[in-house]
């Protein structure tokens, strides 16, 4: 299965954050004023979601949190309880901040509305010089609704980008890495297990997400912060999964309505694909397998992957293994069986590539032969065969372990009806094969395989091509090549014939027999 990456464009710069109290104290009007911050210093990264004028003392009950506040205080002057009690309320509607004109109610900071703006952690700032408050709000409110229209902008046009990428039928990662482009942070999908399915953006951004994904998913289910932004996935009442932006950098707001899109269309995505969460997991587990199989990244860039999909790790001995035919529901229904962690992908020509992660004090061979037996045992075919590679300690050696595997396991293709075979074959229990099935490719191996078999290649030759196939698969036991074949033993005497001298060889010569052997068996190995 061949998937295709689609290039990473780099971020598009993201909505900068919501305004805050520092910013607007910092602009060019509010600076005419003077201000000076008496309390709540420490909360000036508030973000202001709107400025409000008000001079009633009941102010609070018309707030719906992140205000800022601007008043002159004229009605709260000579009440010190008033004045409490108009810094409580604003607390307990969670205005972002109260700006107090100074002036003839109030010439200098008053110490009561100071000390319990104080206590509540309210900033509260006063201006020193007078400063009409028309000019604040229309500042402040025209910067935010160019912000709320530029969320708005991006957020259709990320819809759109999406709706496009699912109408021409593009796989998943297309959308994550059109998702990773808007945002300009990393991507990543999880199952409801925290499991990564699948990631984007730029590699080591990811990488630096994935090698603390342990801690990152056991927070998983805490607030957001920090440009942290989840969104569920799901639908008819059932949760399957999240996605999560790791690190936005722009506006909160911005940001969660980025990842409310980017469910809706992966939501979408895997209703119209008739996809599942699951069929999502094979992939993600496909794609790790394949890359190590290929050796195309450094398999220490692929540990972080690793322990997102859920592998164990740390202090292990890994089993690398092949199985031909092998249904991946079947192994992994088997993992869960006994217990067993390990990994699952379909991998090209019909093979399945498990691997296993095991204690470093379990029996590593032991385990694999259980395995293999219940395998054969479960799924009723005694033919089942699982190509085993040597245990690794070392988790750079699991490239070469499944390749070794996969080795083995190709070797023995096409010569399972007429071998007995352990249920875990290993590379010695392949031998010649297993050295013919490397050197397949070899120009002169296969002039020497034409040369040597020229008489039987042709359309005519196929069936004496396959008695010959099993005469010497079997060690050149008549008896039971004739009983494979369904013939008699004068009848396969004089198939022989025919073999030898279209051949013309003598198979009662070790030498001769060796050689054609060698010779059909890297035949064999070019046509699989």
């Amino acid at each position: 299965m061949t998937t295709t990456i689609r290039e990473y464009r780099g971020p598009v710069e993201p909505l900068e954050p919501a305004l805050s109290v520092r910013q607007v104290l910092a602009l060019e009007r509010v600076l005419a004023g003077e201000p000076e911050v008496v309390a709540g210093a420490a909360q000036l990264d508030r973000p202001v979601r709107w400025v409000h004028v008000a001079e009633a003392a009941d102010v609070g009950v018309m707030l719906s949190g992140g205000e800022m506040v601007l008043t002159t205080g004229v009605l709260l002057a000579g009440d010190e309880n008033a004045q409490a009690e108009y810094i409580r309320s604003l607390h307990r509607a969670e205005a972002a901040a109260v700006v107090l004109g100074l002036g003839r109610a109030f010439p200098s900071p008053p110490d009561t509305m100071r000390r319990a703006a104080e206590r509540c952690g309210l900033p509260m700032v006063v201006l020193h010089r007078p400063f009409p408050f028309a000019e604040l709000t229309e500042e402040v409110q025209s910067r935010l609704v160019r912000r709320k229209f530029a969320a708005v902008s991006l957020s259709e046009a990320v819809r759109t980008a999406l709706t496009g990428l699912i109408t021409t039928g593009a796989p998943l990662q297309h959308l994550l890495d059109e998702i990773a482009h808007h945002t300009g942070c990393p991507v990543v999908v999880t199952n409801i297990a925290h499991r990564v399915l699948a990631t984007a953006g730029e590699r080591s951004a990811v990488d630096d997400v994935l090698r603390d994904w342990e801690r990152i998913a056991r927070q998983a289910g805490g607030s957001e912060g920090d440009g942290w932004i989840r969104a569920e996935l799901g639908g008819r009442g059932e949760r399957w999964g999240q996605i999560m932006l790791c690190g936005y950098r722009g506006d909160t707001a911005g940001g969660r309505l980025l990842a409310d899109r980017a469910a809706e269309a992966l939501v979408l995505h895997r209703m119209l694909g008739g996809a599942t969460a699951h069929s999502w997991e094979e992939q993600s587990t496909q794609g790790l397998l394949t890359d190590l199989v290929s050796g195309v990244v450094a398999a220490r860039q692929l540990l972080p992957r690793a322990r997102a999909a859920g592998l164990p790790v740390n202090r292990r001995t890994f089993v690398p293994l092949v199985v031909r035919d092998g249904d991946c529901a079947q192994l992994e229904r088997m993992l869960r069986l006994l217990g067993m962690a390990g990994l699952v992908a379909e991998l090209a020509d019909g093979a399945t590539a498990v691997l296993l992660s095991l204690a470093r004090d379990q029996d590593a061979d032991a385990l694999t032969a259980h395995f293999a037996a219940r395998l054969r045992t479960e799924s009723g075919e005694s033919g089942t065969v699982v190509a085993a590679a040597a245990p690794r300690a070392a988790w750079d050696d699991v490239p070469a372990g499944l390749r070794e595997a996969q080795h083995v396991a190709d070797a023995v293709a096409d010569s399972c009806a007429v071998l007995d075979l352990p249920a875990v074959v290993r590379l010695r229990d392949v031998h010649l094969r297993g050295l013919i099935r490397l050197l397949r490719d070899d120009p002169h191996v296969q002039a020497f395989a034409e040369r040597e078999l020229d008489g039987l290649l042709s359309a005519a030759g196929e069936d004496l091509l396959a008695v010959l196939r099993t005469y010497l698969a079997t060690g050149r036991n008549k008896s039971r090549t004739a009983q494979l074949h369904h013939v008699s033993r004068p009848a396969l005497y004089r198939r022989l014939e025919a073999i030898q001298g279209r051949l013309g060889v003598d198979l009662d010569d070790f030498e001769q027999a060796a050689s054609v052997h060698i010779a059909l068996l890297a035949h064999d190995a070019q046509q699989a």
